[in-house]
């Protein structure tokens, strides 16, 4: 039940990347609300109450320190915080399935199960219980049953609120988000369950972007989006092969086709591959739920998404090791970011990681340098021990290197004094440019051997 202080008592199950940021927007936003946020982890929960978050987003700190003690609070206490709410936002990990029926493309559901089954023994009250991480269609039916199998005269809503937030900018997407989409059940109580939580938004959102839908269709319109958004960077990085072969510039290919109104300049920027958590995973889950249902050929299209994603990260390493005169195995490489996209340490999915494991299995010696995300890196490549060196300063970690390997878009790395790093570098110097980011006439002027996505080499030797 709500605190006397407080309208209403919000607790978040889970305290990653959607989690955190979320409800510390809403208790910024609302002071009349007290929002918990638990987790079953510690040592994330205290990060979370220190300056040290265990997360980095442009803003998150400020965001957390201006409601954290007042009317934003974290626990591990996770029945009292059940026992003691009136919503129940839940973002808990929901991986791909590594085991059994729908291994590598179903969602893994046995930590949002028992989430489920830990309101259901806790609870003492009725709730409104919030769909915040992604998940299948029907999920929240299947959450509706366990739930309705209370012994205490207990009442349960189910409402969908997918997080449409781009790492980098969650902040921004949650201060000022294009729309948020709220769908429940067609029914008298489902519709009021729906309400409490549009009007939680509204306190700072205009209402014309608060979208009410029924269950299924905020559910799957989630999936859609980021397949959408995938396709768009398959779609530019499938043209960008092309272009490396017929001496065409993908950038201006898509500044051409970007201006086309009914295409627009968005997710038109070439690259090694996507990553994240959502992108591969999303996509695979709406592949699985084509294939349940007997859709194969609409599941193909959406798999041939992913499949351009692995392609372009092999390629990738194809065009290094054969600019470099078909071997780097003893050759140090030096790749300049980790994060899968700028302004996160998140390194989930990162192209970066399955290039690096294709560089070692090249016997390449591997430097990686990130300014974010060294730590998350450590973690991913711990198999190899001492084999990959990690060093935050880029000029130390190109110093003796064969080639650099542009691998995120830090601002940093377009700014870095080039003239310097090359005459640290053995010669030839290769420059592999999987953002498109640098100056390449000037770093080719500079001596480099630039290879850049999507684009003529600029090399000083030709192939024979």
């Amino acid at each position: 039940m709500a605190d006397k202080k407080f309208e209403k008592n919000l607790l978040c199950i889970g305290a990653g990347y959607v989690g955190g940021p979320t409800m510390a927007m809403i208790a910024h936003k609302c002071p009349q609300y007290k929002v918990t946020v638990v987790d079953v982890v510690k040592e994330k929960i205290d990060a979370w109450k220190t300056d040290d978050l265990p997360i980095y987003e442009p803003g998150l700190l400020e965001l957390v320190k201006s409601a954290r003690e007042k009317n934003l609070f974290f626990s591990t206490d996770i029945d009292k915080g059940i026992k003691e709410s009136d919503i129940i936002f839940i973002s808990v990990n929901t991986p791909t399935k590594t085991f059994g029926e729908g291994a590598g493309k179903s969602a893994d559901l046995q930590y949002w199960e028992k989430t489920a089954r830990d309101i259901l023994r806790a609870s003492e009250s009725d709730k409104i219980i919030v769909e915040r991480s992604t998940l299948p269609v029907k999920t929240a039916i299947a959450m509706e049953r366990i739930l309705s199998l209370n012994d205490k005269g207990l009442n349960f809503e189910v409402v969908s609120n997918p997080e449409f937030l781009a790492e980098g900018t969650a902040i921004k997407d949650l201060e000022n988000p294009d729309r948020v989409l709220i769908g429940s059940k067609e029914t008298e109580s489902g519709i009021k369950a729906r309400n409490e939580i549009v009007e939680i938004y509204a306190n700072w959102i205009h209402r014309e972007h608060l979208i009410t839908s029924n269950l299924m269709s905020s559910e799957l319109s989630k999936l859609v989006a980021n397949s959408f958004l995938a396709q768009r960077i398959s779609s530019i990085n499938s043209i960008s092969a092309l272009c490396e072969k017929v001496d065409a510039d993908v950038e201006e290919v898509a500044n051409a086709i970007g201006k086309d109104t009914r295409i627009g300049d968005k997710f038109l920027n070439a690259s090694i591959g996507f990553g994240g958590s959502c992108f591969k995973k999303d996509i695979l889950n709406l592949v699985y739920l084509c294939e349940t249902f007997g859709l194969y050929e609409v599941a193909d299209y959406w798999e041939s998404v992913v499949k351009i994603n692995e392609y372009q990260n092999s390629r990738f390493v194809n065009i290094m090791n054969k600019a470099m005169f078909n071997t780097i195995a003893n050759k140090r490489i030096a790749l300049f970011g980790f994060a899968f996209k700028a302004n996160t340490s998140d390194t989930r999915e990162t192209a970066a990681l399955y290039v690096t494991q294709k560089l070692m299995k090249e016997r390449a010696k591997v430097v990686i340098s990130d300014p974010k995300a060294l730590k998350n890196a450590k973690k991913d490549l711990q198999s190899y021990g001492s084999d990959i060196e990690y060093e935050e300063d880029p000029y130390k970690a190109a110093k003796d290197s064969h080639a650099i390997a542009v691998m995120t878009e830090w601002d940093v790395y377009k700014n870095l004094d080039y003239e310097k790093i090359y005459s640290e570098m053995e010669k030839p110097a290769f420059i592999f440019d999987g953002r498109n980011i640098l100056d390449h006439q000037n770093l080719f002027k500079i001596g480099f051997e630039v290879y850049p996505i999507g684009k003529t080499p600029l090399a000083h030797f030709k192939e024979a």
